[in-house]
């Protein structure tokens, strides 16, 4: 019988939340769905010089609003809490120790002088350092040392790491679910420090001891993870584990060439790499919930960024996901970042939003501008205008005139206002004037009879109508923009468009 899939996300605390961590975070959380598993949340703070205070809530918070919020974590559902490592210190050592009776890892006394000195002296003779069989026997070390040495130095107070013993000669056959079959030669791999001078794990033993602890099946994480792979495979077996599937996720690409999309790349570009706003001394940097992107619509889109259904299909909720993901069907190439795409998803989103919601989110912006929006019918203003928004931001941009007369008119549609124009739109206004029933409807055929039957072309009429009323020739259909304004501000706006042009 196989295990119960658990997954984990484990970032570390050490600023926002990369988008490239949320797309990995959903692909776990994506997978446990769909085999009934589940999801956990465990914060890797080993590195505590890296750590940024408020960093962790964020997470937590960004995860929530998404809608992908754990089923386990620190405070929630704790079956193998601690869930955060700098609180299972104590686990660590006795693990290191372990290693270091059963021969698979040793102390290490190097001074990181005395090893930048054999680094450097190295690249002189255009040669690499790897911490490793070539040279572990001739450095300052338990291997090298004798029992009794290695004791004294420990009984000192002499400073040391615990570094893992690499095997030699080893050709590693590995799988990974979305790469396939890999080899490793051990001989290139180093020995990694497993346990610090600080009396602190490193990642890969903490990631290691954790994952089992934790009875972690499946471990989904970013490709920059892929070379830690042998190194974790062969802990896996030093402890006598079995070792969880790994599955291996492309790197999210810059829009513009290759590169793994950084945290800098949104400030320099003007879109949001982060799920919420995160704010410095340096300054702030946006997040997507501020920006007005809709979770659902940002979940979709990472989605698709290194993943396909094998369909045409772009749209999907959390649950249509959840049915069809396959990590066989991740892609192995980088997936590059497109913003324009990223705005059109949230387009999609918007745009099936009903009106009575999106009025609601459009409300605030209007009483900020003083507009008495009791007086309005903006649930309809609303539903004329958002096929041509991305956000509900742009509302105000492109139904100000309905809310307020135009104080400008665009220069270049002032051209289609002629010599004869004002004595068409004084006549206009008298046919508005006798319209009793003011729709849409009633007011586009009666407006339209009386120019057949007076033989005046729509181009003099229709323009200067929807200058008069917008201050551009933009915006949706214009009898609906009649109807909702009403007659009298029609006729207030004709009047004072003859006036001012």
């Amino acid at each position: 019988m196989s295990k119960p899939v658990r997954v984990r996300f484990a970032p570390s605390p050490t600023g926002p939340l990369h988008i490239g961590g949320v797309r990995t975070a959903l692909f776990n959380y994506l997978f446990a769905k769909k085999n009934n598993g589940t999801f956990y949340l465990r914060i890797e703070d080993t590195d505590q010089n890296r750590f940024v205070p408020g960093a962790e809530e964020y997470i937590l918070e960004a995860l929530e609003w998404l809608g992908i919020a754990p089923d386990e974590t620190k405070g929630k559902n704790e079956k193998f809490g601690p869930y955060k490592q700098s609180e299972r210190q104590h686990i660590y050592e006795n693990y290191a120790q372990e290693l270091i009776e059963s021969g698979h890892a040793y102390y290490a006394f190097d001074s990181a002088e005395a090893l930048d000195s054999l680094r450097n002296d190295l690249e002189k003779e255009g040669k690499t350092f790897i911490y490793n069989h070539s040279v572990r026997t001739t450095l300052n070390n338990s291997i090298s040392l004798s029992a009794e040495e290695t004791k004294a130095k420990i009984a000192n107070g002499d400073p040391y790491v615990i570094r893992f013993k690499t095997p030699v000669d080893e050709t590693l056959h590995l799988k990974d679910i979305i790469r396939g079959a890999i080899k490793f030669e051990t001989n290139l791999l180093d020995d990694k420090v497993l346990f610090k001078s600080d009396g602190m794990p490193t990642y890969h033993l903490a990631n290691i001891v954790d994952d089992h602890l934790m009875e972690t099946s499946h471990v989904i994480r970013g490709e920059e993870w892929l070379p830690s792979m042998p190194l974790h495979v062969l802990l896996y077996r030093a402890f006598g584990w079995e070792a969880p599937e790994f599955a291996h996720l492309p790197l999210i690409l810059k829009p513009i060439g290759n590169g793994k999309l950084s945290k800098r790349d949104g400030d320099k570009m003007g879109f949001p790499v982060f799920p919420l706003e995160w704010k410095t001394e340096e300054g702030i940097s946006s997040g997507y919930r501020e920006k007005g992107f809709y979770p659902e619509a940002v979940l979709n889109f990472l989605a698709l960024l290194g993943w396909n259904d094998g369909t045409e299909k772009e749209l999907f909720t959390l649950e249509e996901l959840t049915k069809v993901f396959d990590l066989n069907r991740v892609h192995k190439a980088g997936a590059k970042f497109d913003p324009e795409k990223n705005k059109w998803f949230n387009h999609q989103y918007l745009i099936h939003k009903n009106n009575a919601e999106l009025a609601n989110s459009f409300t605030p912006i209007l009483v900020e501008k003083g507009i008495a929006v009791e007086q309005y019918d903006v649930s309809r203003i609303v539903g004329l205008i958002k096929e041509r928004a991305n956000f509900v931001s742009e509302f105000w941009e492109l139904s100000s005139y309905f809310f307020e007369d135009p104080t400008t008119y665009d220069e270049k549609a002032t051209k289609n206002w002629k010599e004869e124009t004002p004595k068409l739109m004084q006549k206009l206004m008298e046919v508005l004037k006798n319209i009793n029933d003011f729709s849409s409807a009633t007011i586009e055929a009666t407006v339209k009879d009386w120019m057949t039957e007076n033989e005046i072309g729509m181009g003099k009429i229709m323009q200067p109508f929807r200058l008069s009323l917008v201050g551009a020739l933009k915006g949706p259909h214009l009898f609906d923009i009649v109807e909702l304004i009403g007659k009298e501000t029609t006729i207030q706006r004709i009047e004072k468009a003859i006036n001012a042009l």
